[in-house]
This record gives structure tokens, C-alpha cells and sequence, in this order.
């Protein structure tokens, strides 16, 4: 037989085709090694918390009291406080806790098969433990404290004990000279090395009884949680390799197609640009934002009780530690582990815990300083990438960060719920952010899928260094609100520029078009650009009204558009420096700022007094040096990567298929959220008056302390709250100007203006070197003049002047701030300027709502009160007064009350009710309340102990003149 047909004669003869063979053996599911490190480091963090959020919400006090002391000396709760001793926290962590029992178990039998070799021992003996911890993991679980206290601290011990030889077997089972076996080393020993001062602070409060111990012990124990489900996380280093696979082997299943899910998360994560990563970077740049915002606006609060350079300002030190990063092995650290700097930024979310100021701002300066590594190290590690699209999405990302936070500060009136000033009394969504916070940290670095060694850049990195400190300052300065630049170019009544609301919301705009133009175009760095952004840098600082402001957004627009260059420029050097100069000189900035409005209190104040300008064009030229500095990369490259040979690699083409669907998507959702927001708050009715049947009305004065109450939170509701039931229609508000990054860039007038019903005149611009004054009105503003006061020594004094149409009459309020004490001919020169004012106004009724810093009928106030002037006090025989004083012509004064501040600041609110139609009387003589008609009467709810610690004070009642 030939060799052709032996071979024809050795091939099968094809079968029938049978649908049932043809469908066995399918593969129906396939499930990565991956997902089950993910899914078990996801409900494990899920369930701790869960629990920590719910309870701290609902059973605060109950849960950090222990058998010793209980809040404020302690004020955080154990774990097993918290997951055991109530409900419904108890049940969600029992939940989520028995979702991640699944992937444990599976993740110790992939483990022992990851591992297990011929003869080995280590990998059975590790399974055995690892089975073993897991139901020692449900004892303590499901035998709370509560339940028995012996019994849940058996199974407790015993999972610790375990720990032990699982943490160790599992690294000596790693291969060797690896970063996970790096990673596990030091992640064990963190957590071993954990347990000594945890040993110690829990016999410090059993034995000892020491106050606040049990929570440094409960903070040891939550850092062993999170040490322990890290050591897990590692897993995702070892498992892409395998897989789990479910198969059809009999024709069982009724599904009429192969079906494959999850099969490979790398893929999945790396497959076009990462979607996924994208989301999680845009959460934790917005959670950034908020935690470095916050430190200004807490800071603020300490020099102003001190009324001097307080200490605390130190805490802006912290705002540099990425000069830490130039020591390599922290370098490594941090880029290895991005979830730790992340992780660590929290804590300044979670400072509004602690209910002492000088505390909680300790944490805000820790977590900003944990927040800064996390900027350089999360760039740095994205200039690693070899895919171009990284970088500059992270870019991208990180300015979209911000105005997320914009347009949440337009719906909360300027300010952030996440902030540590916010709580759940005055509006804070703080939980909120701690959890979206953790979750975004917990996947911290998801967009960077994987690293090359790259060139030395071409650039120098202290150029970088001051482009980003530029950057920062103006971000800060002029984006992080959309009241600043408004604010910068306002000058009052009848309106002839921007108000916040609702013209603040083309800020918004322009900074979306700018991003969207800096990722697109090539020419972002041109020199035509950059003049005509020094152009319009100069015409903001130097004109006010409408011209100002278009000069203003389209600076915005620029530097929006130039951020992908400068951020991608600093992140190709050593993060230590590029950043590390970048943070020194922002924080320069923030001292610089705060010294030309703080002179008077400051050592060489008078070098920056009232010279914003300066600090202004030192910035400019920063960020101009910035933007010549990075052209020496490729430009091009960096902003278009179609303009290189790569442009046909898949990384490339992705990029423009993707990234800028999803760079457009979220700046159209941030633009129509922060363009409903602005509606919401435009379309609220016109303000009225509240006694318009008398033809009368209340009016006040208060020193606010810029909207921080005693206890460091802001108190804008609760001044609303007086504001309404003293039944104002007009307050003139002192001590305002927050418009500076030490202060957050709020707006207090905002949140009263839309809560009660105001119109609002916000004094001199921020760029007047003020502490600020402001003007609230039921009444229509017909005009209003701003004033700044002589000084020649102290501070700069504002005032307004304002003229109100009062039921059909023309009325002039006017509001004045006075210099301190520490300087005599200031306070008479301003006295000689505002009773010329006061003078001018004629035979037309005028009110003067003041600080005047003076004792009645002695010095200067013969001055106020005066036939020159024509102004009469309120109340001659008031001899208790010094700062506060309300003046008045022309008009019928009706009555004068003093109502206490309670804990919101530390002034006092003056009431005067005056009425219209009616001749003034000043023969100051009184009546009794019975005298008067029951419309015209004062708030009865002040009487006595009054209402929330406010209560007519020093006469203990008002007092009412003929």
C-alpha cells in the first residue's frame, strides 16, 4: 500500500454533526484571579466604613463613650464599638462582611494553588491558616462585645495570633526581589509594629484611666483594619494569572451561546483609556481640592481671636512636604503605594470630628501635607506612563477636581460641605466626602497601567517649580469660587458690572473652555496667547466694572488651558523639587496676601501694605516663566499626540477616541449642574419688607467675625436665624471680607441674602485691602458709594453709603468699620471723612450703622454726634458701649434694643426700629412697651432667657422713645 493512502486510511471519517457534542464542554463564565482581590479589598473597606460613617451619624456619643469618659474626652470610636454595639451599623457591617467571606475562602485556595509545588509543605500549612483566620474573622464578627465581651475578644486575639504565621508564610512564599514582597515586608511590619502602642494606649485606659487614650487606641485599631486589608490587596499582584472558568461539560445549561465575563480586569482596566480610572481620579482631585481649600478657610480663625501672628500659620508648612520626596526610598514608597498619601489626606475630612479648633486644624495641617505627596507622586508616576494619554488626562482630571468643587460651592453659597468648618448643623455633607474620599483613595493609581523609563526632561525643574507655585496661587486666588472675580470688580449700586449670581457662572465656562482648548490645540503656549493674557491680567487688576471682569475670564480661560503644560512639565522632574518649589512658593503667596490686608499686625507690613499688586505680578511673571519654561519639552507631543510618529499606536488613537469624550462629558455635566444651580438661586422672589403696615423698620448692626462662630464652624444659618427673628430689614455686617485663600474665598452674604431675603452691597472689593464691611437690604439699593478711610498708620477702614427707596422715601444708610484703638489719628481722621459724609446727605433721612471704637460723649464721638453732623445717638444714656453704635437724622426713632451674640462671634447685634412718615423726636425721652402700638413693638421671643443663648441684654428689654 502507498504511503498517501495508508495516511488517507489513518484519518477518521468525519462524524454526523450532533448539537449536543457541539455544545458541551462550552465555556459559560470566566472569572479572573483579579476580580477576587478587588472584590474582597472592596467589601471589606465597604464594611468597616459603613459602619464607621453610620455610626458616627447616628449614635456619635454612645459609640466613642467607654467605662471611663466619654465625648469630648473621647471622640473616637473603637472598632468594636462601632461595629458591635448598635444598630443599624451592627447589621450593615454583618452584611458586607458576609459578602466578602466568599472571596476570603477563594482567595486562600487560588492562593495554595498559586503557590503549591511538588513536596512543598508552606502552601498547605498556609491554607489551613488562612481557612482557619477566616472563621476566627466570623467569630469576632458575630459574637459582638455587647453579646460577650470573653467570647469576641477569644476569636479576636486568636485572628491576631494567626496573623502572625499567615502574614509571614505568605512573604516567604513570594518570589524574591520583587515590589510585592517589598510591599508585603512592609506592610506586616506595620502592622506588628502597630500592635505595641496599641498594647500600651489600652492599658493607659483600663489600668491607668487615662483620658483620650481609648481614642489613640482606637485609631491604632482601625490603622490595624486597614494595614490587614491591605496585606490582602497585595493578592492583586499574584492573581491575573489564574482563572476561574465554568464549563458546560454535559449540556446542561440552557443558554445558547458561550458566555465570557470579566476575564481579564487588566484588560478590562487597560482597554481604551481606563473609564474606570479616569472616574477615580476625577474623585480624589475633587476631594483634594476640598481638603486644600479647607486649610485657609480654617486658618483664618487663629490670628483673628490672637489678633496677632498666632503659631498656627505654621501649619502652612506642611503644604511643601513633597520636598521629602527627593529621599528615594519615600519617593518609592509613596509612587509604590498611592492609596497611602490619599488615604492620608483624609484625615483632614475626617478632622470635623473633633469638636477643639486648635485640634482639628493639627489634622487639617496633616492631611493637606498627605494631600501635596499625593499631587507629586500621582504626576510624577504619570509621567512614567507610556501611553501619552496618562499624563495628560491626569492633568485634565485634576482641574476638573476643581471646578466639581465650584460648582458645588455655587449650590452651598461658597461653601464646601466637605470642609472640617462644615457639620450636619450647618449644612456639611461631611460623611459624604470621607466615604467617596476612601473609595477613591482605595483604587488610588488605576490610570496609570503601566511605566517606562523615560528621558531626562529638557526643562529646568525650579522653572517648573515656580510655574506651578503661579498656578496654585491663581487656582486658589481666582477659580477656586465664582465670587472672586465678580467680587474683584464690583463698586456697588445702581449695577454696572458682574454679580455673582448670576454672571459668576461664566467663570465656569471659561475655565471648561480653556481645559477643553489646552487638551485639543497646539498652540496653547504661543506668544500671542501670552500677550494677550498679560493684557488682560493688567486690565483686571487696574479696571473695575464689566472691562475688568471679561479680562478676568479670559485669564481663566488662559491659564485653564496652559495647566496641561505646566502640570506635565513639573511631573517629568523629580517630584521633590518641581512640586516641592511649587508648594513652598504658593505658601509664599498665601503670606504675601494675607500681609497686605494684615499690615497693621504683621512684622514688615508696611513693605506689601495695600499692594495686592504686587503679589499679583509676582505671580504673573511665575506662571510666565512657567509657560517659556515648559515650551523646551514638546509641546505639540504633550498637548496633541497626533502630531507624533506614535500617533498610529493604539495608546494614541484611544486617547482621541475616548479621553476627550469623557474630558467633554464631564465639563458639560459640571456646566449644566453649575448652570442649575445659578437658576435655582436667580429665580427667588424679590426681597419685602416685613412691616409695611407701620411703615417701619428694623435695623442692625454686628461685627461678624468673618462667618466663623466660636467654636470654629461657619455660622451663617445660625446668624440667619437671628437675623429673622430680630426682624431686620436692614443689617450692616462688619468684619466680611473673606475673599482671600486664608478665609476659603467665601461669601457669607450669600447664604443670608438667599435665605431671608436681601438685597446685598458687598463693600469694598477684596483688592481694597479691607477687613470688609457689607450691606443687607429688603429695601431696593437705589445707589451706593464705597469708601476707604484715611489710615495713615493702621488699618484701611471701609464704609459704604448707601441710599434705600423706603416705602416711597429716599433713606441713607450708611456703614463704617473704624480703625483699632492702637491708632488715635486714624480713628479722628476717619471720624473728620465719614461725618463729612454724614453732613452731605442734607435734610434727607440718614442712619449710620457703625463701629466706632469710642466712649460715649467723650472724644471723637462729640464728633459723630454733632450739629455738624446733624446725627443723634440712638440712645444718649447707653454708657456700656465702645465699639458698636447706631446714629440717626431726620427720621423717627421708635426703639433701641442690645441682643447677646450667644457663641456665633464676639460682638453683640444692635437693633434700632425706626419708622417712616413720621417727625423725629430727639428729646429722648422713653416709654414704656405698654405706651406702644403692638405692631411697632420688638421681638417678645428675646425676653428672659430668650432663644438659642440670644436674650435682650444690659437693660434686659428694649427701650422705646417718643
Amino acid at each position: 500500500m502507498s504511503d498517501s493512502k495508508q495516511k488517507a486510511k489513518d484519518v477518521p471519517a468525519p462524524k454526523a454533526w450532533d448539537s449536543n457534542s457541539e455544545k458541551a464542554n462550552r465555556t459559560l463564565f470566566k472569572l479572573n484571579g483579579l476580580w477576587v482581590s478587588y472584590a474582597h479589598s472592596f467589601f471589606a473597606t465597604s464594611a468597616f466604613l459603613a459602619a464607621l460613617v453610620t455610626g458616627c451619624m447616628l449614635h456619635y456619643n454612645k459609640i466613642v463613650t467607654n467605662e471611663h469618659y466619654t465625648y469630648p474626652d473621647e471622640w473616637f470610636p473603637s472598632v468594636s464599638a462601632t461595629i458591635g454595639d448598635r444598630y443599624p451599623e451592627r447589621s450593615l457591617y454583618q452584611l458586607l462582611i458576609a459578602l466578602t467571606s466568599s472571596s476570603r475562602f477563594i482567595l486562600c485556595y487560588l492562593t495554595y494553588y498559586l503557590t503549591n509545588a511538588p513536596n512543598a509543605k508552606l502552601p498547605f500549612i498556609l491554607l489551613v491558616v488562612g481557612v482557619i483566620r477566616t472563621f476566627t474573622c466570623g467569630g469576632w464578627t458575630y459574637v459582638t462585645s455587647t453579646d460577650d465581651h470573653d467570647i469576641h475578644d477569644i476569636f479576636m486575639i486568636a485572628y491576631i495570633v494567626l496573623t502572625l504565621p499567615y502574614t509571614i508564610i505568605r512573604t516567604i512564599l513570594t518570589p524574591k526581589n520583587t515590589t510585592v514582597k517589598t510591599l508585603r515586608i512592609v506592610v506586616a511590619t506595620m502592622f506588628f509594629g502597630t500592635i505595641v502602642p496599641l498594647v500600651y494606649m489600652y492599658l493607659q485606659h483600663k489600668i491607668h484611666r487615662k483620658a483620650g487614650a481609648y481614642t489613640i487606641y482606637a485609631f491604632l485599631e482601625w490603622s490595624l483594619v486597614l494595614l490587614d486589608i491591605l496585606f490582602d490587596s497585595l493578592s492583586s499582584y499574584d492573581l491575573p494569572d489564574l482563572e476561574i472558568v465554568v464549563q458546560d461539560i454535559n449540556n446542561v445549561s440552557k443558554t445558547s451561546s458561550e458566555v465570557e465575563v470579566f476575564s481579564d480586569p487588566v484588560k478590562v482596566l487597560k482597554r481604551s483609556p481606563p473609564r474606570f480610572g479616569f472616574v477615580i481620579s476625577v474623585l480624589n482631585w475633587t476631594l483634594w481640592w476640598s481638603v486644600m481649600s479647607s486649610v485657609g478657610a480654617m486658618l483664618w480663625y487663629f490670628p483673628l481671636w490672637y489678633m496677632d501672628i498666632s503659631g498656627y500659620e505654621a501649619y502652612l508648612l506642611t503644604l511643601f512636604s513633597p520636598i521629602i520626596l527627593c529621599v528615594p526610598p519615600l519617593r518609592w514608597f509613596f509612587e509604590t503605594l498611592p492609596q497611602v498619601a490619599f488615604v492620608g489626606q483624609m484625615i483632614a475630612v475626617i478632622a470635623y470630628w473633633e469638636p477643639s479648633p486648635p485640634t482639628r486644624m493639627m489634622y487639617v495641617g496633616i492631611g493637606s501635607g498627605f494631600a501635596t505627596i499625593a499631587l507629586a507622586t500621582t504626576f510624577h508616576s504619570a509621567a512614567k506612563s507610556s501611553r501619552k494619554w496618562v499624563l495628560i488626562s491626569q492633568s485634565a482630571t485634576f482641574v476638573i477636581g476643581l471646578l466639581i468643587t465650584v460648582a458645588i460651592r455655587i449650590r452651598m453659597h461658597t461653601n464646601n460641605p466637605f470642609w472640617p468648618i462644615m457639620n450636619s448643623e450647618n449644612g456639611g455633607q461631611n460623611h459624604w466626602g470621607l466615604g467617596l474620599g476612601l473609595f477613591g483613595a482605595l483604587f488610588a493609581g488605576t490610570m496609570v497601567p503601566d511605566k517606562v523609563l523615560k528621558p531626562k526632561p529638557k526643562t529646568n525643574s525650579f522653572a517648573s517649580g515656580l510655574g506651578i507655585g503661579g498656578l496654585f496661587y491663581y487656582f486658589f486666588s481666582f477659580m477656586s469660587d465664582i465670587s472672586a472675580l465678580p467680587l474683584w470688580c464690583w463698586q456697588g449700586y445702581p449695577i454696572r458690572g458682574p454679580q455673582t449670581i448670576p454672571d459668576g457662572i461664566l467663570v465656569v465656562f471659561a475655565a471648561c473652555l480653556g481645559l477643553l482648548f489646552g487638551v485639543k490645540s497646539k498652540v496653547t503656549l504661543s506668544n500671542f496667547k501670552l500677550s494677550v493674557f498679560s493684557i488682560s491680567m493688567i486690565l483686571f487688576t487696574q479696571v473695575d466694572h464689566w472691562v475688568g471682569f471679561a479680562a478676568g475670564l479670559y485669564s481663566v480661560f488662559y491659564i485653564s488651558s496652559v495647566s496641561i503644560s505646566l502640570l506635565s512639565d513639573a511631573a517629568q522632574h523629580n517630584p521633590g523639587k518641581s512640586f516641592g518649589v511649587g508648594l513652598f512658593f504658593t505658601v509664599l503667596f498665601y503670606f504675601l496676601e494675607t500681609w497686605t490686608v494684615a499690615y497693621a499686625f504683621v512684622p514688615g507690613g508696611w513693605l506689601l501694605r495695600e499692594r495686592i499688586w504686587v503679589v499679583v505680578s509676582l505671580m504673573y511673571i511665575f506662571i510666565i516663566i512657567g509657560v517659556l519654561n515648559a515650551r523646551g519639552n514638546d509641546a505639540d507631543t504633550l498637548q496633541n499626540p497626533e502630531s507624533t510618529k506614535s500617533s498610529k499606536s493604539k495608546s494614541t488613537s484611544d486617547f482621541h477616541k475616548f479621553k476627550p469624550k469623557m474630558i467633554c462629558f464631564f465639563l458639560a455635566l459640571i456646566s449644566l449642574s453649575a448652570s442649575f444651580f445659578t437658576y435655582q438661586r436667580y429665580i427667588l422672589p424679590a426681597p419685602v419688607p416685613l412691616h409695611p403696615e407701620t411703615q417701619s423698620f428694623n435695623a442692625g448692626i454686628w461685627t461678624v467675625h468673618f462667618g466663623l462662630d466660636n467654636a470654629l464652624w461657619t455660622s451663617e444659618l445660625r446668624m440667619a436665624d437671628l437675623i429673622r427673628d430680630a426682624e431686620l430689614d436692614v443689617v450692616g455686617l462688619l468684619e466680611t471680607d473673606t475673599q482671600h485663600i486664608v478665609g476659603g474665598h467665601r461669601d457669607i452674604t450669600q447664604k443670608l441674602a438667599d435665605e431671608l431675603g436681601f438685597y446685598t452691597d458687598y463693600g469694598p472689593a477684596p483688592d481694597k485691602h479691607t477687613w470688609g464691611c457689607a450691606l443687607l437690604s429688603r429695601f431696593p439699593i437705589l445707589k451706593s458709594e464705597h469708601h476707604l478711610t484715611p489710615s495713615p498708620h493702621g488699618e484701611l477702614a471701609p464704609a459704604i453709603h448707601a441710599t434705600l427707596l423706603v416705602y416711597g422715601e429716599v433713606v441713607n444708610i450708611v456703614v463704617f468699620h473704624s480703625g483699632q484703638e492702637e491708632d488715635p489719628l486714624d480713628r479722628k481722621l476717619q471720624t473728620e471723612y465719614l461725618t463729612e459724609v454724614l453732613r452731605n446727605t442734607g435734610d434727607e433721612p440718614t442712619i449710620l450703622l457703625s463701629y466706632l471704637v469710642t466712649v460715649p460723649h467723650q472724644g471723637n464721638y462729640n464728633t459723630w454726634v454733632s450739629d455738624y453732623s446733624g446725627m443723634h445717638d440712638i440712645d444718649p444714656t447707653d454708657s456700656d458701649r465702645w465699639c458698636e453704635y447706631i446714629l440717626y437724622k431726620n427720621i423717627k426713632r421708635v426703639a433701641y434694643a442690645r441682643i447677646s451674640r450667644d457663641t456665633i462671634t464676639d460682638t453683640e447685634l444692635q437693633v434700632g426700629k425706626f419708622q417712616i412718615g413720621k417727625e423725629p423726636d430727639y428729646s429722648n425721652n422713653m416709654i414704656s412697651e405698654d405706651e406702644v402700638e403692638s405692631d411697632l413693638r420688638m421681638p417678645q421671643l428675646f425676653r428672659g432667657e430668650g432663644v438659642r443663648g440670644h436674650f435682650y441684654h444690659v437693660f434686659n428689654e428694649p427701650r422705646y422713645f417718643l
